[in-house]
């Protein structure tokens, strides 16, 4: 019988290393992100909120100074990343209005790695306004792209022509679970 924990929703059962149980992850924000999510949205609030002290005559700065800091606070929001799911061979990332799928077959390796994006360069995407996502690049892992929300825990997932990194809650269950679930069904 599948047990609950209170933070995993499961549906079946694992049989024959095959992942079709439905596994989910907590996102846990790191204190990087609070804090820079923080005042990423002071700004942008902030600007909106100054707008409306602006002269009458000032309607296009007015309509400017309210619409854009908003449309980059609701534009980035969309990317948030609420948790990470398991299930059928997949890595799902649940934002706030859609998920990103990741198929698993053709992973190489898993592995822990705490602080996988020390002396990262973002190239492409979002440096940790709600998120860490997008394309980034270091010495270590070369280019990958990120789906991280505490960048001190990170999971390397490596594949032949691409890299992922995330930071899912329970590390290991993580890790083992999908394992277990890859590496198994090709023995």
């Amino acid at each position: 019988m599948a047990q609950r924990s209170s933070s995993s929703r499961m549906r079946t059962k694992i049989k024959g290393g095959h992942m079709s149980q439905l596994h989910s992850y907590r996102a846990p924000w790191g204190r990087s992100l609070k804090l820079m999510t923080l005042f990423g949205s002071v700004i942008l609030i902030g600007i909106p909120l100054f707008s409306l002290s602006a002269p009458p005559d000032e309607k296009t700065a007015r309509l400017i100074m309210l619409g854009i800091p908003l449309t980059i606070l609701i534009g980035v929001l969309l990317f948030i990343i609420r948790s990470y799911e398991l299930e059928n061979g997949a890595l799902k990332i649940r934002r706030l209005l859609w998920r990103t799928v990741i198929d698993l077959g053709a992973l190489q390796d898993i592995e822990i790695k705490p602080n996988a994006m020390a002396g990262s360069i973002r190239t492409f995407g979002n440096g940790g306004f709600f998120s860490f996502s997008g394309l980034f690049k270091n010495k270590e892992l070369g280019s990958y792209r990120a789906f991280v929300t505490d960048p001190r825990q990170c999971i390397v997932l490596r594949f032949p022509n691409r890299v992922i990194v995330v930071s899912p809650d329970r590390q290991n269950e993580f890790v083992a679970i999908v394992k277990d679930a890859v590496f198994k069904t090709r023995s």
